[in-house]
């Protein structure tokens, strides 16, 4: 069974900087697509980046793409999200998902890490 993990969340100071990543396991771990996405209180869920196991056709949403970078390594089955330059308005829970048994809907999904970012 797929299982995703999350890691790498935690409290800092506007301007500062985090490093999400999401360690995928679980039979052959060969996801189409796999992105963060974020979900604030009282916010809806929103997708912050994706990117693919096979290619370079990465995705932020506005919001972040001055900021934000998502990465991966395939030997270690692994996605990070580079996150610098911190607002309060990036304080939500950040949650990793992957595209694996259907391309375009996000099937799995890991149990989230905080991010929490005070002015």
């Amino acid at each position: 069974q797929v299982r995703l993990v999350e890691s790498g969340g935690g409290s800092v100071q506007a301007g500062g900087s985090l490093r999400l990543s999401c360690v995928g396991s679980g039979g052959a771990f060969r996801p189409h697509v796999m992105g963060w996405f974020r979900q604030a209180p009282g916010k809806q869920r929103e997708i912050v980046a994706g990117i693919p196991w096979i290619g370079d056709a990465i995705y932020l949403v506005d919001s972040v793409k001055d900021r934000f970078s998502i990465s991966k390594d395939k030997v270690k089955n692994t996605i990070s999200l580079q996150m610098n330059n911190l607002e309060p308005e990036d304080t939500a829970m950040y949650y990793c998902a992957a595209q694996i048994e259907r391309i375009g809907t996000y099937d799995y999904w890991g149990r989230g890490t905080q991010v929490t970012v005070s002015s």
